[in-house]
């Protein structure tokens, strides 16, 4: 058996990655305006994702970090340094995406040593720096094949050591776990964290997968509409969001009227029937439908014109999960979140 330890080292005091700011960035295309005006300091060796819908201005403000995109307006500079205007290739930056982007017709460590050859490395260096990369992401004996060869998830861990391999500032990744299945994105998942940890990397991460940013994430930055909504950690941003769209965004929650505005009820603070203690609020429901998931019930109850979504034990009493029972449910109001508008 494993040691957590063993899994997730602890992180080095010195990290090899180095802090990124952007202040003021706006970007428009044509008359429609990507990114107002975004500010964003990324500490050094920190992961930070930017999570948000499809249009929300994510893969734009990765874009603009790594050079493709220049913004209207604002500076972006890492390390202390200006790189606004700065071409590509002179960022240091690595970047890893969802297609992999590797080249068919070399073998893996060719492509790992692109990079590297590029920069005009001696062929020792080149090798002995190719293998350490290869050994971080577990491929040294795959060296030889062609990515054709190789596996999705293997052709992702290429990548990610091609991306590493000459020490990068930042690593920027878009998507990278897309278009793999969830064994395999879990797998690469901690993989990622071992690698953020023992190395100390800055990572910048887009996704629209939330269960994704809270598996991986120091900090979460949502966007909506090219803005910056919320930004915390997994866990303040999941217990205690600022607003109705946060909590509904990050997790599965209820919204109920409120005098003043709405109350958020998360799906695990809801109880059933005779589960309910004395200070619940308590109400009436009909069973719509119940679902196995495993670690509990997820069991949906028409109530006020909506669905109430309740995690259920799995001993729940089976009168309480059967569609078409009317069903009593409530929560504790410490447990209710108050929010000045509906989700």
């Amino acid at each position: 058996m494993h040691n957590a330890n063993d899994i997730l080292p602890q992180r080095p005091p010195e990290s090899q990655g180095k802090p990124l700011t952007l202040a003021g960035i706006h970007k428009r295309y044509g008359d429609s305006v990507a990114l107002p005006e975004v500010d964003l300091a990324v500490a050094r060796g920190e992961f930070c994702t930017l999570l948000g819908a499809s249009g929300s201005g994510k893969t734009t403000l990765l874009k603009i970090i790594a050079g493709f995109e220049h913004p209207d307006a604002g500076v972006v500079t890492i390390g202390g340094r200006d790189v606004t205007h700065t071409p590509i290739a002179d960022r240091n930056i690595g970047m890893v995406f969802q297609n992999y982007a590797l080249f068919p017709h070399m073998s893996v460590f060719e492509n790992v040593a692109f990079a590297l050859r590029m920069r005009r490395l001696n062929d020792g260096d080149i090798r002995r720096r190719v293998l350490e990369a290869l050994d971080l992401v577990s491929l040294a004996p795959l060296q030889d094949r062609k990515p054709g060869a190789l596996s999705g998830g293997q052709q992702q861990r290429v990548a990610l050591a091609r991306a590493l391999v000459f020490n990068p500032d930042i690593l920027l990744m878009d998507e990278p776990l897309g278009a793999l299945d969830k064994n395999l994105r879990q797998s690469i998942q901690l993989q990622l964290r071992r690698l953020h940890q023992e190395l100390g990397l800055t990572v910048v991460f887009v996704t629209h997968d939330q269960e994704e940013a809270m598996n991986l994430s120091d900090r979460i930055v949502i966007l909506e509409q090219g803005r910056i909504v919320e930004a915390g950690s997994p866990e303040s941003l999941y217990r205690t969001p600022a607003s109705a769209f946060v909590a509904g965004f990050l997790g599965e929650c209820n919204f109920l009227p409120a005098n003043d505005g709405v109350l958020g009820v998360r799906p695990e603070h809801l109880r059933l029937g005779s589960r309910l203690a004395g200070g619940d609020q308590r109400h009436p429901g009909k069973v719509v439908a119940s679902t196995f998931c495993g670690v509990h019930w997820k069991v949906f109850i028409a109530a006020y014109d909506k669905i109430i979504l309740a995690y259920a034990p799995l001993n729940e009493d089976v009168a309480q999960r059967t569609p078409g029972q009317a069903v009593t449910w409530g929560f504790h109001p410490a447990d209710a979140m108050e929010f000045a508008n509906a989700a």
